[in-house]
């Protein structure tokens, strides 16, 4: 009997664990039910189909519309240094000043030529010029064979009479003769005297712009890049002296792809974004594009100015330019935050019923807050938006009106 109690014994609590163990299992199983019947709410919005006017972003470098390294027109030695690097210039403005005596020399020595040869033709102003005719050389010629003639005529008229002898006619006709060859040298050498006076003011010009150019002058408004020549020191004709920079406007040189160049034309808007202004748009317009494609990027390169009034873009900077085109498209779309990226695939959580349905997309053009979509859904099915995240295939959801029931 003990034997057959432990027995009983053995056997009861056989019984036990074989009741407990399956209450256990019951009690697990309750919670894991649970567990997969929770409810999570989200947000949703529906893919619309809609349509989208293309833009495209390039890099491009801005690059100064003109610029100038400016030389010497006149041989001297520096006297003054008006301008200097990074010294904002305007057009005519002095930039350095050379030595000017020699030239100031020359200029005198040419404007006293210049008298000499007005007072030779009997003039005090090259502005208020007698006539050749009317020049003193010329009208005392003129007075001169006038006088011959008369006396040529008289002694015809007397020989005609028989009161003067042959010789004197001939003596008379000579006389005549030699005045007329007088006055035509007069004449001749009146137009000389107007061709030195020509000449001569020629002369004084040249000096006078000889002296000009000892000051040297901004072509146009700008900055100063680069002094290359220091005080005291002698240039010669041609020598570089400074380099000016045109800043307002600047260029942009960038390409557009090849795809997109029918939707483009001149005087488009584009705008502009610097790393020194990362929030700040630069707005320009095409100036030019070019008729042939860069065959080794199988782009065309286009510039465009953009007005920089206050110097705050820099030449030789990159830009990431966005130009608005011609070509509109109809696009499916959704909200970019639907997207959930894992492992190099984005995907989005399409509600069906009270679960969700995970759905690989292929993605487009990023379009704001909204992204385009290739492939993986269709208009008007509805797509989950909020804790996106979180969401896994196959979860039990309730939309709520701000994700949070």
């Amino acid at each position: 009997m003990p034997l057959s109690g432990r027995g009983v014994l053995r056997v009861v609590a056989s019984g036990v664990v074989v009741l407990l163990v399956p209450a256990c299992s019951k009690g697990t199983a309750a919670k894991a039910g649970g567990k997969s019947d929770a409810v999570v709410p989200v947000q949703v919005e529906q893919v619309r189909e809609e349509s989208v006017r293309r833009t495209i972003e390039v890099v491009g470098t801005l690059a100064a519309e003109d610029q100038v390294t400016v030389s010497s027109e006149a041989e001297g030695r520096v006297s003054r240094i008006a301008a200097d690097l990074g010294d904002r210039v305007s057009a005519g403005q002095v930039l350095l000043e050379l030595d000017r005596e020699k030239s100031q020399y020359n200029l005198e020595q040419q404007h006293a030529a210049l008298a000499r040869a007005l007072a030779r033709y009997g003039a005090t102003d090259p502005a208020n010029m007698p006539p050749i005719e009317n020049t003193p050389d010329v009208q005392k010629a003129q007075a001169e064979l006038e006088q011959a003639q008369k006396a040529y005529e008289r002694a015809k008229e007397l020989n005609r009479r028989q009161l003067v002898a042959t010789q004197g006619l001939e003596d008379a006709l000579a006389a005549h003769q030699t005045k007329q060859a007088s006055y035509d040298a007069s004449l001749q050498n009146a137009k000389n005297l107007r061709a030195d006076i020509d000449a001569s003011q020629a002369a004084v010009k040249i000096a006078d712009r000889q002296v000009r150019d000892t000051t040297i002058r901004a072509p146009f408004d700008g900055y100063v890049e680069k002094r290359l020549v220091n005080l005291g020191e002698y240039v010669r004709v041609q020598t570089p002296v400074m380099s000016v920079v045109r800043v307002d406007p600047l260029k942009v040189i960038a390409e557009i792809p090849e795809k997109m160049a029918p939707w483009i034309e001149d005087g488009q808007a584009v705008e502009l974004f610097v790393d020194a202004y990362p929030e700040h748009p630069f707005v320009g317009r095409v100036a030019r594009i070019s008729p042939v494609v860069t065959s080794s990027t199988r782009a065309f390169p286009f510039e465009a100015l953009v007005p920089n009034p206050e110097a705050r873009l820099k030449p030789g900077t990159f830009a990431r330019v966005r130009i608005v085109t011609a070509k509109v498209d109809q696009v499916r779309t959704l909200s970019f935050v639907a997207l959930q990226y894992r492992y190099g695939v984005n995907r989005v959580f399409v509600v069906d019923g009270d679960h969700l349905a995970m759905r690989e997309l292929k993605v487009g053009e990023r379009l704001g807050e909204r992204i385009e979509v290739l492939e993986g859904v269709k208009p008007g099915e509805t797509v989950a938006i909020t804790g996106v995240d979180k969401l896994e295939d196959g979860l039990k959801v309730k939309v709520s009106a701000n994700g949070n029931e």
